[in-house]
């Protein structure tokens, strides 16, 4: 039973910071391509960053340079620190897991190219 369960979301000034967490189980963490979504409402899922299980990570422009993915396989954790926040990154973020391939062929940014999804947290920046 696949399960991606995400924390750390919440309320935060324009300028903060925030560290999300996703915890994953079920399945072979450490060989899978893993990527943060964010959405809002009316609005279609963006994919902001993504690593592969070797660590090769890629961001969106809209985070790049404010932002770090990172990965412990040896909690089955993914993290996505989020710098220097502004108004517009507001919206809940999910975590995504799908085969190492999604990464290393440059489609983690396609929401259908991952298989396994949380639930979502929200982050607010006001």
């Amino acid at each position: 039973h696949v399960q991606l369960v995400e924390s750390g979301g919440g309320s935060v000034r324009a300028g903060g910071s925030l560290r999300l967490s996703c915890e994953a189980s079920g399945y072979s963490y450490s060989s899978y391509c893993m990527a943060w979504f964010r959405q809002v409402p009316g609005k279609e899922r963006e994919g902001v960053a993504a690593i592969d299980a070797g660590g090769g990570t890629a961001y969106a422009r809209s985070v790049k340079g404010r932002s770090t993915i990172s990965r412990d396989n040896a909690k089955n954790t993914l993290y996505l620190q989020l710098d220097s926040l502004k108004p517009e990154d507001t919206a809940v973020y999910y975590c995504a897991a799908g085969l190492n391939s999604v990464c290393l062929s440059g489609s983690w940014s396609r929401p259908t190219a991952f298989n396994y999804w949380g639930q979502g947290t929200q982050v607010t920046v006001s």
